[in-house]
């Protein structure tokens, strides 16, 4: 089940999802993107064991490890949305955090 969320995750770069399963998928995908970081082959083929998408992991160690080669970790970020009306289950959003975001908030910490 986490293979398939993490590889919709680096595809899309953000899932809807219950609060449970977005907190046991962000340990994954900052290990994913940490591989990518490394950018050797044989995190590479460790990517792949885990992805098992080649486009995906190509994406991976060319676009989403160089966004996040300056950050040191947090490469997630998740938002609660509200229950779901079927069985009232928490939802939340996960996303990658775009690289931009993160100077501004603490240009707000500062400024106050």
């Amino acid at each position: 089940m986490f293979r398939n969320m993490v590889t919709s995750l680096l595809k899309h770069e953000r899932i809807l999802t219950t609060d449970c399963k977005a907190k046991e998928l962000r340990k994954v995908a900052d290990k994913m993107i940490t591989l990518g970081k490394r950018g050797t082959l044989h995190a590479r083929r460790q990517a792949l064991a885990f992805v098992r998408d080649e486009n995906i992991v190509s994406k991976l160690f060319a676009e989403l490890s160089l966004r996040y080669q300056q950050r040191a970790g947090g490469y997630t970020r998740i938002i609660k949305v509200g229950p779901r009306p079927g069985d009232n289950a928490p939802l939340s959003i996960i996303e990658y955090v775009k690289e931009g975001e993160q100077q501004k908030a603490k240009k707000k910490i500062l400024s106050r």
